[in-house]
């Protein structure tokens, strides 16, 4: 295949005659970002040789009169054999006589993504190629649009190269960037590289002095946090690692690793280091983390390897290079930071340095897909951004579990002194605001290492402030808030108090004053905690947040107070996780009660025409124009308290197939004068008679007093399911089963 590829490329050339390298077809790239040079070349005639990478080699044009960032131009591009990647190095003349004999020389290069939603093996084939250049001179949307067939219906190599209208396009200025007239590489003209003045400059020798002014730290580019993760193109997603944050800066063989406040840890992780003095010049952004026998993120053990100073077997993430060879990349888009970074790690064989892969796919998939692997969540990054130090919208985090940094300021203890628990606070507008007791996750490895530690920092006087700071008890000793944590938690009470909170590890590399809370709001006015409020009268649950939160739903929820709305999206949170598995993937319409169970109702079959919230996805069935609501994280269920559903509706469906029958369901609605005890023992025999014929059913409730009893459909490998005949009757109800269900597949 790699034959094939090139043969075009060495038939035409001599290469004991040119300097042209002779190459051959690489491993393609896998990322979305690839190379793209373009060379100026004095032949026959002026042109530039626009070259993209592909599939291992630069599928390469002949453009005549260079590329226009007038997007009104039309530029002949003139398609032309496959060459080598090798080739994007070369710079120099090419002998007289040979093919292509001439000058020439580096003019553009940097990395290219293909756009329009194809692939772009797709798009060459369809005569229409959609990219994004980010070069030294060229940037912005570009397409390659093929010229027809031509009379005798033979396909032509001619192409038209176009500049999209965006940031990057000049209109009037046609052929402003051709004035740039000098190597992109070695600085020289062309008529200097004809005469071979300079001849060996390059890009290395450059480099070296840029080398000399590598930063000895860079402060860390860091994640705003997003309720639900971007979509569309443009964003790609990482695994969210649960470690520590370090800086890896390499320089003429000598490493250092540098926490995200700029702490020498090099010699904690020593054997990270010792590989690392193998790589080229550079600056890499990552995380240290310890995995667990299933290969995920595990924090807890982390804290343990540096406790015994066992930390051999730690990984480092790399997920971004700041510096390398060239200089500072950070102006540079994620997407060509990130292809050097996999460049610069290809020839590592120990396992101890990892490039972080990333993923295109919806966000919303990738996080779903991290959560069912146990890992803490996703980073989504804009490809086309530059390195940011400090908090940024082109960096968002989503988590698959609440996990919060705390502040430690005082532990309480058993009657006989035993450690019980600690007490957790976050800086809050300048005040140190109690958030809980975290009273599970120590081991004896854990506390032993903890208690020295916190009795070095005992003070007489509490560090909370507020209202809803733990009163003086005999059991309490304050500390000096000075030690950060890392905890995990189900979530926070309506006072801002976390629930079943989880001890994970000490924070060593992030100081104490940092540490706020993501998201719990400041309190009141009166001093008491707002709990999840953001706002005058909202409040939110799983990141949602809910307007008028303490309306009235229900007027007594048996305790003579009645439930609220708050209290709905509470209850939806804690059934969430047993109740997904119902509704995931399925068409849901919903009963509706704006104004409580004793106002207006309405039944919602479709998606409003606006306002659905975005955690809510829409799914257009078949002979339907109007989309329906389809419920596919736990967080869409708060959304739906939000928006006052009491009652959720799913289609019996097979999940992600509204029009294949996932369900068989016998609804057993007693006439006025059945009692519930006669329909119970109806759902009872039911249950009983579908057992004798091998089907597992289960029971829920409908109506006043009614039962369903439901038969989940399973997929079959073949395009039918059998099943047996069978007449049961019992009463007022009867079921008379078909021979076969059709359209049930796999």
């Amino acid at each position: 295949m790699a034959n094939r590829k090139l043969t075009a490329y060495p038939e035409k050339r001599d290469f004991t005659k040119t300097a042209e390298p002779g190459g051959s077809v690489k491993e393609a790239t896998p990322s979305a970002a690839r190379r793209f040079v373009i060379q100026k070349h004095a032949g026959r005639r002026l042109h530039y040789d626009l070259r993209l990478e592909l599939d291992g080699v630069f599928k390469s044009w002949a453009v005549t009169r260079g590329p226009s960032l007038d997007p009104r131009e039309k530029r002949l591009a003139v398609e032309v054999e496959d060459h080598p990647l090798e080739y994007g190095d070369f710079e120099g003349t090419i002998p007289k006589g040979q093919y292509g004999g001439g000058t020439v020389q580096l003019w553009d290069r940097g990395t290219w993504i293909p756009e329009g939603g194809k692939t772009p093996q797709a798009a060459l084939a369809d005569g229409n190629l959609k990219f994004r250049l980010n070069g030294e001179r060229l940037h912005g949307s570009w397409v390659l649009v093929r010229i027809k067939k031509d009379w005798m219906g033979r396909t032509r190599t001619n192409w038209l190269l176009i500049k999209h209208r965006d940031d990057a396009a000049r209109e009037g200025e046609q052929d402003s960037v051709l004035a740039e007239s000098r190597s992109i590489v070695s600085g020289r003209t062309m008529d200097e590289i004809a005469a071979g003045k300079g001849e060996g400059a390059s890009l290395p020798r450059k480099s070296e002095k840029r080398a000399a002014q590598m930063p000895d730290f860079i402060p860390p580019q860091l994640c705003e946090r997003a309720g639900r993760p971007p979509d569309g193109p443009g964003w790609v997603h990482e695994i969210k690692f649960d470690g520590y944050r370090i800086q890896m800066r390499v320089q003429n063989g000598k490493v250092s690793l540098k926490t995200r406040k700029g702490l020498d840890w090099t010699a904690r992780f020593a054997a990270i280091a010792a590989q690392a003095a193998s790589l080229p010049d550079s600056i890499i952004d990552g995380e240290i983390v310890a995995l667990d026998a299933n290969g995920a993120p595990d924090f807890a053990a982390l804290q343990a390897a540096l406790l015994d100073g066992r930390t051999g077997d730690l990984i480092f993430f790399a997920f971004d290079l700041l510096f390398d060879a060239s200089g500072d990349l950070r102006e540079r888009p994620l997407f060509e930071r990130k292809a050097r970074l996999r460049e610069l790690l290809a020839g590592q064989s120990d396992a101890l340095i990892r490039y972080v892969e990333h993923f295109e796919a919806s966000g919303d998939a990738v996080l779903r897909s991290a959560c069912r692997l146990s890992l803490e969540g996703i980073v989504s990054k804009k490809l086309d951004a530059p390195y940011q130090s400090g908090r940024t919208r082109t960096w968002l985090k989503a988590k698959c579990r609440a996990g919060q940094e705390v502040v430690i300021g005082g532990w309480t203890a058993a009657a006989d002194g035993r450690f019980r628990s600690l007490l957790a606070g976050v800086n809050r507008g300048g005040h140190f605001v109690y958030i809980g007791r975290v009273g599970t996750g120590y081991g004896g490895a854990k506390l032993k290492a903890l208690l020295p530690r916190l009795k070095a920092l005992a003070t007489s006087k509490s560090p909370f402030t507020g209202a809803t700071a733990p009163r003086k008890e005999a059991n309490i000793h304050w500390t000096k808030p000075e030690l950060a944590a890392e905890i995990e938690f189900a979530g926070w009470t309506a006072g801002g108090l976390v629930r079943q909170a989880v001890y994970k590890g000490l924070r060593e590399d992030k100081p104490a004053g940092e540490v706020e809370a993501e998201i719990p709001a400041p309190p009141k006015p009166d001093g008491r905690s707002s709990g999840m409020i953001r706002a005058p009268g909202r409040a939110a649950v799983m990141g949602v947040l809910l307007s008028n939160p303490d309306k009235a739903l229900w007027p007594d929820g048996g305790d003579g107070k009645p439930v609220t709305k708050l209290d709905l999206a509470r209850y939806y949170e804690d059934i969430g996780p047993w109740m997904i598995g119902h509704i995931e993937g399925r068409p849901c319409s919903i009963l509706r009660a704006p104004d409580g169970i004793a106002g207006e109702k309405f039944f919602q079959r479709h998606a409003m025409p606006s306002g659905t919230s975005n955690l809510l996805e829409l799914v257009t069935v078949s002979g339907d124009s109007e989309p329906y609501i389809e419920i596919g994280r736990i967080e869409g269920l708060a959304a739906l308290a939000q928006m006052a559903a009491l009652e959720l509706h799913p289609w019996n469906c097979q999940p992600k197939q509204p029009e294949v029958p996932g369900r068989l369901v016998f609804d057993l609605d007693p006439g006025p004068d059945a009692s519930f005890p006669a329909v119970a023992e109806a759902a009872h025999e039911m249950r009983h008679r579908l057992g004798e014929l091998g089907l597992i059913s289960f029971c829920k409730t409908t109506g006043g007093k009614g039962l369903h009893v439901v038969v989940p459909l399973a997929p079959s490998k073949t395009s039918e399911l059998t099943w047996p005949i069978q007449r049961i009757s019992r009463g007022s109800f009867a079921c008379a089963w078909p021979r076969t269900i059709r359209n049930v597949t796999s």
